[in-house]
């Protein structure tokens, strides 16, 4: 049964029990930066497999990105969070081994392409909302990219269902907070997560800054003949402002 299937029941019946809906209409706007590093390795069909650092010399990235997040009072009716990510990076080596992917062989000078850019679309309910906030909904993560050697690539146009959770304690009269977001999906041979640890500062006229350290895998078997174990991670940092 897909993630999908399971999720969305439980979060309408959770929703169905939650007394603290907001009594207006929310608006979120933030834009962040995350600089990972990046690691793990990639392989087509039978191939060897393709080390990120030692083989394509990949290392440490700086990701820029925007979110918007809209919050209302309508129940039953999830509210909605946008974000895009720009995982876009790109790798020029010189190897002496004998590097296979997709068919062919490569040696000497290599430039890289490992593309996991996405689009976030969250559908998510306030399960709590005091001065612990509790959102739990469905993340889609729908990816745009592709992976590739000097010209032979392999796209990747998938769209990732993640079970969706997040949670914050305000720190009473201080403005600060602390908290944690998690997505998740494990279906078959195929697994992701996407874990964000923070604390953040918001004033009293809705402006705000986070920062903390935020993990994102990808575990995928035989998408277009590509199977990754894939691996960011490092600090990031977000400003905002909450209307």
């Amino acid at each position: 049964m897909s993630p999908t299937r399971i999720v969305l029941p439980l979060i309408i019946g959770l929703a169905g029990f939650n007394a603290a809906q907001a009594d207006f209409v929310g608006l979120n706007i933030g834009a962040y930066s995350w600089s990972p590093d990046i690691g793990g390795t990639i392989q087509t069909g039978s191939d060897a497999k393709i080390r990120l650092d030692s083989d394509l010399g990949y290392s440490d990235e700086n990701i820029t990105g925007l979110s918007i997040s809209l919050e209302h009072p309508v129940p039953m009716l999830p509210n909605v969070r946008y974000q895009t990510v720009d995982l876009n990076s790109s790798s020029r080596t010189t190897t002496s081994g004998n590097i296979q992917f997709n068919g062919s062989s490569y040696t000497g000078t290599i430039n890289s392409t490992l593309d996991l850019s996405h689009q976030e679309i969250v559908l998510y309910y306030e399960m709590l909302d005091n001065w612990i906030n509790i959102d739990l909904g469905l993340d889609l993560k729908m990816f745009d990219g592709e992976v590739g050697i000097n010209n032979n690539r392999i796209a990747i146009d998938e769209t990732v269902p993640m079970l969706y959770l997040s949670a914050r304690v305000d720190l009473p009269f201080t403005g600060f907070y602390v908290g944690a977001n998690l997505q998740q999906l494990s279906l078959g041979d195929n697994s992701a997560e996407d874990t964000t640890l923070l604390i953040g500062y918001e004033s009293s006229s809705g402006l705000g800054i986070e920062g903390g350290f935020k993990t994102f895998t990808l575990d995928l078997n035989d998408v277009g003949d590509l199977d990754t174990n894939l691996e960011y991670d490092g600090l990031f940092l977000n400003g905002y402002f909450h209307f």
